[in-house]
Formats: structure tokens, C-alpha cells, sequence
């Protein structure tokens, strides 16, 4: 039962001294007052159905992952779970444990292999003698690789794998032939939509490659209706998404949970595969070889006709951009256009690009625990430069507005993660990397709930109940922070309490 009217009585809020009531009507936060203690009575004018004592725990703005891949998250959990192997050894042992001895059988996809710094090298004729004739496709971490072996090769028609590692747009291509939305069951989408929920996540913006302005809306109908969703387009649907004329902000669902969102597009690579697009070239790369600095996988005239044609349609844009020359070229395609949006992961960004971002009007999409991840192998792979690599405090001092995300299935969708690695710049008990780049808590709590840190009379009630105060809970705490309720325009999709 979802009550019409709640009281949240003796609650506390981030910011705010002392305990507080907080009354809900109609979706919305209704009144907010100092704690009458156990009096029943709200404010002038509403009638609670429910009171809800919350002794003390904190009411929180409902969080946001604002970048996923959500059915690759969705399926992640029916792959051969690679995170964690330290070669390519370790791998090749895994697959050969994971493939029945002398059969043939249907793909194995395994994912989460990160190659970087591994002692040895993948190669397709270990995966091969590993593997016989099941195809096999290895996901790395980053989504920007992937391992296959001859049979892979053949059944899914995979070009340029001749070492065995595939990257970028033939990557992309192999992944999209892999993931069939309409296969995955509705009941995972449902257990994952809950899952987020119980993490106090209200809200999250699907990069998906799919028919997202179609699939949504099915999904909600079908009672996937946890979370709300902002849809993005990649290339190759957005002559379609014209057509229909949604723009950004539209309304795509009759419950008002699906907006269309952005044009996504990806101009590099990224750090583990060593594709971010950089004005430097990677140690090992002499500077005079094709790819030394990356990879720029959509040229630039190619971004400005298509961020044109999205502008021109009222569609926003959400541009990937990892490595520092990316980064600038993104800016000045943005700024030729006149144009807003937002950059994603902003990884690597120049001194002089870092005030460019609030001359723009362009907000930052960083994923924080992607910093943790990477911290080693950027010290490897970008040296002399790591000061400005996933720079968030200076993002924020100069002025960029900052959206926090998980980039799920890269890093799990669990945002007290990202606001974890935010404010600590650690993880796993290891010393703080780049301590300078920490965010206050605030700060990094607004960026992971729409520009908020606290609740306010006539928001929409899109809430998190929290056992601890983010502002003052530690990086390991946030990590593990326990949430007791998520509501959602007033009504609960979480609850523990």
C-alpha cells in the first residue's frame, strides 16, 4: 500500500541542527517543521494516512546514478565473473573451469578483465587452446575490448582479431550482437531497479546502445517502476528520435517515470585499453605511430553534424570524452556550436580546459570509483599528469557543475560508492591518490542528487532515509551506508524501517 499522505516524524536533515517532521501529500514534501515529538499532527492543511517514527535517521534527496549501461548491468550477473584476475593466465584458468572438457557449447561470455598491468599478454591462440570450438567473448572492464577466440570469430563474423583483442567501434559492434534487450527476462530488469532502490537510488540516465525511447516505456507498463529513467540515443537512432520530435525533457510514459534525454556519443577510447584520445602518447608508444595518443573513434566534423542536428531537434548532447585532447576538442566543438550539454567522464582535462566547462555551460559526468579502479594504472600510463586526472575538485573550483554516476556495469550502481570515492580518494585501505582532488561532502552529495543537499518544502518527494549523515560519515561508512527507506513521489520502493 502506497499511503496518499506521510509523516516522517523526528527526522533529521543534512545541514540542518536538531529533528525535524516532515509531512508528504500528493508526491510532494508538503511542509517541513521542527519535531512535535509523538503528536500526530502535521501542519495546516494535511492529513497523514501513515506516520513513520524515524528516530533520528536522516532524509536525504533521493540519489541519482547519472550514467549506466542498464542491461549490460542487468546481465553482468549471468557472465563469468573476471574482476579481480591479475593475468592472463589467471583468465585462461578460469574459462578452461568454466567450459565443460571436449564439448562444444553455446557462447561464454565472461567480463571485468583489466589488462593494463598485467605481466603477461592475451592472445587469441591462448584463449584458442583454452576453449576449443566454444566461441568465447572476454569483456573488459571499460566495455572498450573485448578477448575472442577463433570460434567467437567465426559465429558472430568479428573482424581485426587476429592477436585476439578487439577494441572500440568493432568492440561496440561484437557487444551489440551479444546483448538482445528482448531476451533478458523482465523479472532481472525488475530484481535490478529494486536492487538500486534499496541503495537509495530514485533516478538514473541509461547510456544504453538500444531502442531506450521504446524499451522504457514497455518496461514501465510491465511494472519495472522503481526508478525514474532519462533516455539517451546513440548515432544511429537519431534520425529516428527526430522524426518522432521528442526533445529533451519529454515525457515518454503515461506514470511520468521515462524523459528522453540526451544524444550520446563516444569521441575515444579509454585508460585500460589505452584508447583515450590524448595530446601525449602512452610510454611504449613512439610519438610518430599511428594511435600512440589514442584513438578519436568519431571524427570531429562527424560530432558537429550530428551534436547540430540534435540542438536543431531540442535534443541535448552527452559527449564521452576521456582523454585531455578529447576532452579540448569536445569544448571546442560545444563552444562552435553554442551549444550546452554535458561531457562524460572528463578524466584528463588540461589546466587551461578546467574553466572552460562554466564558460560553456557544460556540466561534468565523472564516475569517482572509476578513480579508485584506475588509479595505478593511470600512474603507469599518464605519468607526470595524474594531477589533473579525474580532477573533481578542480572541476568544481572552476565552476563546473558535477553529475556523479557509476557507469554500471564498469563500476557497480551503487552511488554511495561514487560519493565514497568523492570525498576520500581511497579505497581498500590504501593511502588517499591525489588527496587535493577530494570533494566536501556537500558538494559531491548534491552532484549525486540533482544540484541538492538537503530536502526543501515542494520538492517532489523523491527521498532517501539514511541510518548516517553523509556530511560526516567517512569514506569506509559511506561505502557501506545503510538505507532504510527510498521513496518515490511519495510512495516507497524501499523499505526497512
Amino acid at each position: 500500500m502506497n499511503p496518499h499522505s506521510i509523516l516522517l516524524r523526528n527526522a533529521s536533515l543534512p545541514s540542518r541542527p536538531g529533528r525535524h517532521d516532515v509531512a508528504l501529500q500528493a508526491g510532494l514534501i508538503a511542509a517541513i517543521r521542527p519535531a512535535q515529538g509523538n503528536a500526530r499532527r502535521t501542519a495546516p492543511g494535511v492529513n497523514a494516512e501513515e506516520v513513520l517514527d524515524l528516530e533520528g535517521r536522516f532524509v536525504l534527496p533521493g540519489l541519482w546514478d547519472n550514467h549506466v549501461h542498464f542491461t549490460q548491468w542487468v546481465i553482468r550477473q549471468q557472465r563469468l565473473d573476471l574482476t579481480g584476475s591479475g593475468s592472463a593466465a589467471e583468465v585462461l584458468a578460469q574459462v578452461a573451469a568454466a567450459l565443460p572438457a571436449g564439448t562444444a557449447g553455446e557462447c561464454l561470455v565472461g567480463f571485468g578483465f583489466r589488462d593494463a598491468l598485467w605481466p603477461d599478454n592475451p592472445t587469441r591462440a591462448g584463449l584458442d587452446a583454452v576453449s576449443g570450438s566454444t566461441p568465447v567473448v572476454l569483456v573488459s572492464a571499460d566495455l572498450h575490448c573485448v578477448w575472442v577466440n577463433t570460434a567467437a570469430v567465426r559465429a558472430l563474423g568479428i573482424s581485426g582479431a587476429d592477436g585476439g583483442l578487439v577494441r572500440e567501434a568493432e568492440c561496440f559492434r561484437t557487444l551489440e550482437k551479444l546483448e538482445d534487450p528482448d531476451a533478458v527476462p523482465l523479472e532481472a530488469y525488475l530484481r535490478a531497479a529494486e536492487a538500486a532502490a534499496r541503495r537509495g537510488v530514485v533516478g538514473i540516465v541509461d547510456f544504453e546502445n538500444a531502442d531506450n525511447l521504446q524499451l522504457w516505456p514497455e518496461r514501465v507498463r510491465h511494472g519495472v517502476d522503481a526508478l525514474r529513467v532519462e533516455v539517451s540515443v546513440w548515432p544511429d537512432r537519431l534520425a529516428g528520435a527526430v522524426d518522432l520530435g521528442v526533445k529533451t525533457g519529454d515525457v515518454l510514459d503515461e506514470r511520468g517515470l521515462i524523459t528522453m534525454g540526451p544524444l550520446k556519443v563516444i569521441v575515444d577510447g579509454s585508460l585500460n585499453t589505452r584508447t583515450a584520445w590524448c595530446w601525449d602518447p602512452y610510454p611504449g608508444h613512439p610519438a610518430g605511430r599511428e594511435s600512440a595518443c589514442g584513438h578519436n573513434t568519431v571524427p570531429m566534423p562527424e560530432l558537429r553534424t550530428l551534436m547540430a542536428t540534435a540542438r536543431n531537434a531540442g535534443i541535448g548532447a552527452a559527449i564521452h570524452a576521456i582523454g585531455d585532447r578529447a576532452n579540448t576538442e569536445v569544448l571546442d566543438v560545444f563552444q562552435d556550436l553554442d551549444m550546452t550539454g554535458v561531457i562524460e567522464h572528463a578524466q584528463l582535462v588540461r589546466d587551461t580546459d578546467f574553466p572552460r566547462f562554466r564558460e560553456l555551460g557544460l556540466a561534468a559526468g565523472v564516475q569517482p570509483e572509476h578513480a579508485m579502479d584506475d588509479r595505478d594504472v593511470a600512474d603507469m600510463f599518464w605519468p607526470g599528469r595524474t594531477g589533473r586526472a579525474f580532477a573533481l575538485a578542480s572541476l568544481h573550483r572552476d565552476g563546473a557543475p558535477l553529475r556523479l554516476g557509476s557507469d554500471a556495469p564498469v563500476a557497480p550502481l551503487d552511488p554511495w560508492l561514487a560519493l565514497a570515492s568523492a570525498v576520500s580518494r581511497s579505497r581498500d585501505g590504501r593511502e588517499p591518490w591525489h588527496p587535493e582532488q577530494c570533494l566536501p561532502a556537500e558538494v559531491a552529495l548534491a552532484a549525486s542528487a540533482r544540484g541538492r543537499s538537503t530536502v526543501q518544502t515542494g520538492e517532489v518527494a523523491d527521498l532517501a532515509i539514511a541510518e548516517l549523515d553523509p556530511l560526516s560519515a567517512t569514506g569506509e561508512e559511506l561505502r557501506t551506508m545503510p538505507v532504510s527507506a527510498t521513496l518515490l513521489g511519495g510512495r516507497f520502493t524501499w523499505r526497512d524501517i
